[in-house]
C-alpha cells in the first residue's frame, strides 16, 4: 500500500512537506520531502501517528528528501521513536542529508536514533538492533 499526504503551509511550495508511505511484510517506510519544521510537519506526524497505531513494528523514515529539519522536527521523531519502542518496535532513519545529519550530531539525536544508509539496510536489521 502506497499513499502520498501534502502539508498545506507556504505559498509556491515554500514551507510545504509531502510524505510518501509504503508498507510492506519487513515494515512501513516513509519519505519526508521539504522542510521539516513547526510549520509544515503535519503530515509526517499524520502518518507517523497512523502507522504506530495500525502496524508498530519497523518504521523507517528515509530522510533523503529532506532539505531542513528543525527542533520541533527532531521532537516528533524522538516522539515517535519512544512510541513505537514502547509498542515493541522501533523507528530509524536513513540518508539525511548532511544539513539534516548535521543538526542529529548537534542535539545528540544521532545518539538515540539509528541512522543507516539505505532503506534496504534498515529493513534488513532486527528489531531493537
Amino acid at each position: 500500500m502506497d499513499r502520498d499526504t501534502a502539508g498545506e503551509a507556504g505559498t509556491a511550495g515554500a514551507g510545504q512537506l509531502t510524505v510518501s508511505v509504503s508498507v510492506s511484510a519487513l515494515g512501513v517506510v516513509m519519505r519526508p520531502e521539504g522542510e521539516l519544521d513547526q510549520d509544515s510537519l503535519e503530515p509526517l506526524r499524520a502518518a507517523l501517528d497512523s502507522a504506530l497505531l495500525e502496524a508498530p513494528g519497523r518504521l523507517v523514515v528515509d530522510c533523503g528528501g529532506l532539505e531542513f529539519c528543525d527542533s520541533t522536527g527532531l521532537s516528533l521523531l524522538l516522539r515517535s521513536q519512544a512510541t513505537a519502542e514502547e509498542a515493541g518496535g522501533s523507528l530509524v532513519l536513513v540518508a539525511p542529508r548532511p544539513i539534516v545529519f548535521r543538526m542529529l550530531e548537534i542535539t545528540g539525536v544521532q545518539e538515540v536514533l539509528r541512522v543507516y544508509d539505505t532503506v534496504e539496510e534498515a529493513l534488513r536489521q532486527p528489531e531493537g538492533d
